[in-house]
């Protein structure tokens, strides 16, 4: 029988005798009464303003475990005492909401206001008389429409984890003339930053009549202790033809209580959060609290990472233009290189842990001959090593061109222990020059032990590719996903990010945008293709590679200074 899986709920036991058959009342969302039996599963019915599933196929509710309650000496389940005064915000407190069909289907559901606020009261969606969608065969999403996370899967296999499809609803949870938004920007810079941000605006505006937004200046801290601007389709009339956030960004500064009493004070009811990882993470503890709270307000993400390394979604906004710039620094390494009796062109692009920047450069480029990243471990010295290979190159073609991804070879840099764990006020690792590095070690090596004089020229375009507008394709991208995070707040859903899974807008839940980072698969079809094309070696030893497992994880195995053995290897888990 299809189940939904209760996330929250408060039972008071009615009978504590050891008799074998108990029941309990349960408020379930802490709305709706329910009558339960030991068994764990019940009929019931929802009114359709819970907004969580379509009442003729959903009929059945199952309750996981929760830490928050215990069983008393009788064996009655109880609820550990919690309230308001005492409970912790953090994003594990609101269980997942997961809904389980025929056939192995299973929806990871995101929240709504509904769970945690009774009666609320609905609209019908402007939409329906905006001219503009009068040309639209069916305006609205249906209830049941969802997207699956893999579309590749056996005929025998179960149907998988689907996510909730984006788009206009047929009844909303805000009144139109009460909505006062707010967007805020944080961690660094991204192409498409400032068109995010005007198609929010213009998409509440347009299409449902909102005239309150407020940009929030400088990131988190900028609910506190900054100033707030205006925003309305003038102001941001041409912000997506430049470059950075016009709201300006920061790292840091998340301070929960704080944010979220500025966002009742000032009677805000969206939030909408433009982030990345660390960003997402901040916006789900500020969701709980909002929860917690019983605030009516939506808070919704838009994921923001140069890198991709976001996971779940197909890719994020700003990444085709950062490998689009990324050409440019590409080419002028290689007419440098080639320009020149054993020339080598360096390039240092973007990827603090995921590669995936310089892996589609590398490929869109042709022009590479050796492309590194923080997924693949490389050595430098000794048989099939980095250096061997760049000798064998600078002898066939008398030029070479290196793209490196900044997170790459950190392990291999000659700093202390200590400056390898320095972070920055976002939390992320505060990484060494690999660039300027490996440049040297490439300088010394062959001028000092090979004796051969080689050309190297270093190119770092890190910051003039963070600081450029988006490109049409991104452009597009962005106008999507800041569309679909404004129908999924007006549609009274909250503590999600608006995001493209195989091809379709859909509304992801926080935490499985901040369970893990996305990363380049080292045993995929798309890393083939690179060496296939740089021919380059895998700087992997044959007999320490593992089979590829279902999962697509594989453990590769090299000496802590970078050589192959048996002995003393280090494990990295790619």
């Amino acid at each position: 029988m299809d189940s939904v899986i209760a996330p929250l709920c408060l039972f008071i036991p009615l009978n504590c005798n050891n008799n074998k058959k108990k029941s309990y009342y349960c408020y379930y969302n802490s709305n709706h009464i329910l009558n339960i039996s030991t068994k764990n599963t019940i009929r019931f019915s929802v009114p359709s303003s819970a907004g969580i599933f379509n009442l003729k196929k959903f009929t059945a509710v199952s309750f996981r475990y929760d830490h928050r309650y215990r069983r008393g000496r009788s064996g009655c389940l109880r609820r550990a005492v919690m309230d308001s005064s005492n409970s912790a915000s953090s994003p594990d407190m609101q269980k997942p909401k997961i809904v389980t069909g025929p056939g192995g289907y299973v929806l990871e559901d995101v929240p709504h206001l509904s769970d945690y606020i009774p009666d609320l009261p609905t609209y019908p969606n402007p939409l329906q008389d905006n001219p503009a969608y009068s040309v639209v065969k069916q305006y609205f999403v249906h209830v049941d429409d969802t997207v699956p996370q893999k579309i590749v899967v056996h005929k025998d296999g179960p149907r998988g984890v689907h996510f909730r499809r984006a788009g206009p609803r047929q009844r909303v949870y805000f009144d139109s003339d009460e909505v006062h938004a707010c967007i805020v920007t944080c961690g660094g810079l991204c192409p498409g930053l400032n068109t995010v941000i005007r198609e929010i605006v213009c998409g509440l505006y347009h299409m449902y009549g909102v005239k309150k937004v407020l940009g929030i200046d400088g990131g988190y801290r900028g609910f506190y202790a900054k100033n707030t601007v205006y925003l309305d389709p003038k102001v941001v009339n041409d912000i997506h033809k430049r470059g950075g956030t016009i709201l300006g960004t920061s790292r840091g500064g998340h301070d929960t209580s704080k944010i979220v009493d500025r966002i009742q004070d000032r009677g805000i009811n969206q939030v909408y959060i433009i982030g990345g990882d660390g960003t997402q993470g901040g916006a789900a503890v500020i969701f709980e609290e909002i929860r917690r709270r019983g605030l009516k307000v939506s808070v919704v993400g838009i994921p923001k990472t140069i890198d991709n390394d976001i996971p779940v979604i197909d890719k994020s906004f700003g990444f085709d233009t950062a490998v689009e710039e990324a050409q440019r620094a590409i080419n002028a390494a290689h007419v440098e290189a080639d320009s020149i009796e054993n020339g080598i062109g360096l390039v240092k692009l973007m990827g603090r842990y995921s590669g995936f920047i310089a892996m589609y450069a590398t490929l869109a480029s042709r022009d590479v001959d050796c492309c590194l990243i923080p997924e693949s471990p490389f050595y430098l010295e000794g048989p099939g090593g980095l250096f061997e290979y760049i000798e064998k190159r600078l002898k066939e073609n008398g030029h070479m061109v290196i793209v490196i991804a900044e997170g790459a070879g950190q392990e291999l840099l000659s700093e202390s222990i200590q400056s390898m764990t320095l972070k920055d006020a976002s939390g992320n690792k505060l990484l060494q020059d690999v660039g300027l590095w490996i440049s040297q070690r490439i300088k010394d090596y062959f001028t000092k032990q090979r004796k051969i004089t080689i050309n190297l020229k270093y190119i770092d375009p890190t910051y003039m590719i963070r600081a450029i507008p988006s490109n049409a394709s991104d452009n597009v991208y962005c106008t999507l996903l800041a569309q679909s995070a404004v129908h999924g707040a007006m549609a009274g859903y909250t503590g999600f990010t608006s995001g493209l899974v195989n091809g379709r807008q859909t509304y992801i839940p926080f935490y499985r945008i901040i369970e893990k980072r996305n990363s380049v698969v080292i045993t995929d079809r798309m890393w083939a293709r690179l060496l296939s094309s740089t021919n380059q070696p895998s700087f992997l030893c044959l007999k320490d590679s593992i089979e590829d497992t279902g999962d697509e994880e594989q453990s590769n195995q090299l000496l802590a200074n970078g050589h192959c053995g048996e002995e003393d290897s280090l494990i990295s888990k790619i």
